[in-house]
């Protein structure tokens, strides 16, 4: 519903019914305002029909999974790929048969066929290329390939991605899992795109020294180190020495700031000597605060 509100001399408010528009911002201009929709669903409608291609595993390990409606993206990605597909296919034939048709007519008006000829044999012809053409063949995949996934999200909430990236996923866990079920085998997709924002956030701070943290939590005493590049093999629930005391590893998780990557220590009562604890020397660390 829209209708116009009076205002005051020289301003106009267009009101849009929350029902049509979920979410709205407004964008001030001289001594008016201007409402513009905010879509709420781009994620689903922009964004999710492209990511929607991806394999259902590839899909979940993606950080922001939960704000797409998997099944409106991947009945508007089939649609749009047989779309796309049957135009491709009908521009294809349009070209190829108009080209091999043209080709038969030179050779046979060239006298290169022999006599006896005719236009139904050269169309024949032209129609029997384009039908054995790998392109074709192809293309009248994607066909079906979109109206199968759409179909499926639409009908049944069978969400399926595009083959050849699940044969790629397939392909992939085999190389690096081996024979490893999928309950057994880690997330390969979520490796990857943890790895990737890992860099990027790496990439967007400058190198310096760590920053120490003591706190103490009742009688147990907490350090917290934060780093602007991430430690290998710090990971839970590792032990580590900083000078004469050892720690043992409970979290490790990100924050803002130019030293992004936190860890949280928890001081042990006895120290657990070993080739697997981890020594922490900082040098030139910076102590925020003291025991």
């Amino acid at each position: 519903m829209v209708a116009l509100r009076p205002k005051a001399a020289g301003m106009v408010s267009l009101w849009v019914s929350n029902s049509l528009v979920p979410s709205l911002v407004i964008a001030h201009i001289g001594n008016g305002a201007i409402l513009l929709p905010l879509a709420t669903d781009m994620w689903t409608y922009i964004v999710g029909p492209f990511l929607a291609l991806l394999p259902k595993r590839w899909r979940k390990a993606l950080p922001f999974s939960d704000a797409i409606n998997w099944a409106h993206a991947v009945t508007l990605s089939g649609l749009a790929e047989l779309a796309v597909a049957v135009a491709a296919t009908l521009e294809w034939y349009s070209i190829s048969m108009t080209t091999w048709v043209n080709r038969g007519l030179e050779v046979a008006m060239s006298g290169k066929a022999g006599n006896g000829i005719t236009d139904q044999a050269i169309g024949g012809m032209a129609w029997f290329m384009w039908v054995n053409h790998p392109l074709t063949w192809l293309l009248g995949y994607f066909c079906v390939e979109g109206a199968v996934r759409m179909c499926g999200a639409a009908f049944s909430d069978n969400l399926l991605g595009t083959l050849p990236l699940f044969v790629v996923d397939k392909t992939m866990r085999y190389v690096l899992y081996g024979s490893k079920t999928a309950e057994e085998a880690p997330g390969a997709a979520a490796s990857f795109f943890g790895a990737v924002s890992e860099k990027v956030l790496e990439s967007s701070v400058p190198v310096s020294a760590d920053e120490v943290r003591f706190q103490q939590s009742g009688s147990e005493e907490i350090m917290e180190i934060r780093a602007s590049r991430k430690k290998a093999e710090w990971d839970p629930p590792r032990v580590v020495r900083f000078q004469e005391n050892y720690y043992r590893l409970e979290a490790c998780s990100r924050c803002a700031g130019p030293r992004p990557f936190r860890y949280t220590l928890r001081k042990l009562s006895a120290g657990v000597p070993g080739r697997k604890v981890i020594l922490y020397e900082p040098g030139d660390a910076v102590v925020a605060g003291k025991r």
